[in-house]
């Protein structure tokens, strides 16, 4: 069959298309080069115009360079951050026009950052544009799993890709990438490891028990500080405690006083969240640590009101049993042997609080926590 001589041959109908490509009538479809229906050999794609770098090995070493110019400007800008990072202080503030006074470290920490990602992005989509290639394929749908002939053309067509791709012919845009993506990961290695403030051991060890707030600087200088009720915010005398009884329990000095309104300290959330206290009277025969006998006044002891698990609320007290009970995973801690843990997922027992009375009667702290209140993997911190 051929373009001049169209024939007829069992029934099929040989004929010439309009473009001058062979094309024959088969069980009613019109049938193109290479056995694919017509509908398939024009596809509609755009006629494919070769790019500047493809026609002139001078265009395409221009576009290496400006890629490799990109990562460089990635590569500057997170070597200016890293830089920023340790010199600028977190205080100090820097005037722009239309914002007015902000934050300088923030202003140039966002900025060498925003251009380290911009670089990396743009220079992949300029490499992507100007040198990987850009032609148009259009392939039959073809069964999900292929022969093995075709998964080992698939290995050889994504090794022909990567030669395509020119990194291995442009050393330029290979040692400008990896620098590029090596460095920026530096900035955030910097923000997790830097940024995260004091070790969580460290600031659950300091609590308003130590003598006053537990912020960052030296730690406070202990204090006998008075129980107060909580949200009552007064005072609690030995003898109010009867048995059974639960009090909720905060230092004094960190809320407001009620009569004035004045006092209270700054961070009230976060210094009541670690100082929150169970205060709480037994028969003196039924409490089986000498320790706690002795961190506690006439039968009257005092723990930490932060699960050991997770940190949540420990506020439940069954006064039968003398155990405390945690509702967010039910850790239960046996207050007649060191609050130790009986049930449940905490690890370790609820620190203690040692009390004793002052000359008025009123319950005081004798000393702060000895350990790290919350949940228990924070020591290791």
């Amino acid at each position: 069959m051929n373009e001049q001589d169209p024939t007829t041959a069992g029934g099929e109908v040989a004929s010439t298309s309009q473009h001058g490509t062979a094309v024959r009538l088969d069980q009613g479809h019109v049938v193109g080069d290479g056995g694919l229906p017509e509908r398939f050999s024009n596809p509609g794609l755009p006629v494919h115009v070769p790019r500047h770098s493809d026609l002139s090995e001078d265009g395409a070493r221009r576009a290496e360079k400006q890629v490799a110019a990109l990562f460089t400007l990635s590569i500057v800008a997170t070597l200016l951050f890293i830089v920023g990072y340790f010199a600028l202080d977190v205080d100090q503030t820097v005037f722009l026009p239309g914002i007015g006074t902000t934050n300088a470290s923030h202003v140039v920490l966002g900025l060498t950052l925003g251009l380290g990602m911009l670089g990396i992005g743009l220079g992949a989509v300029h490499w992507a544009k100007t040198l990987m290639p850009d032609e148009e394929v259009v392939e039959e749908r073809h069964p999900m799993r292929a022969s093995d002939e075709s998964r080992e053309r698939v290995v050889q067509v994504l090794g022909e890709g990567g030669q395509s791709s020119q990194i291995m012919r442009r050393p330029l845009i290979k040692y400008t990438l990896g620098g590029a993506l090596g460095l920026f990961a530096v900035p955030l290695v910097l923000q997790v490891a830097g940024s995260l403030g004091p070790a969580p051991q460290k600031s659950l060890s300091l609590t308003f028990w130590n003598g006053g707030p537990s912020g960052p600087g030296e730690e406070p200088t202990f204090k006998p500080l008075r129980l107060m009720r909580d949200p009552e915010n007064t005072p609690i005398r030995a003898d109010d405690v009867t048995l059974g009884s639960v009090f909720h329990v905060l230092p004094q000095g960190l809320l407001p006083d009620p009569d004035t309104g004045t006092g209270g300290t700054e961070h009230v959330l976060e210094e009541k969240a670690k100082a929150a206290v169970l205060l709480m009277r037994l028969e003196p025969d039924v409490i089986r640590s000498q320790k706690e006998r002795d961190w506690g006044y006439q039968g009257i002891v005092a723990y930490s009101k932060i699960c050991t698990h997770v940190g949540c609320p420990v506020g439940l007290y069954e006064q039968q049993t003398h155990h405390l009970l945690c509702p967010c995973h039910q850790s239960t801690f046996d207050v007649t042997q060191d609050c130790k843990v009986i049930f449940g997922p905490a690890k370790r027992p609820l620190p203690q609080l040692k009390i004793t009375v002052d000359d008025e009667g009123y319950l005081v702290s004798a000393q702060p926590f000895r350990e790290a209140v919350g949940p228990s993997f924070w020591e290791r911190g």
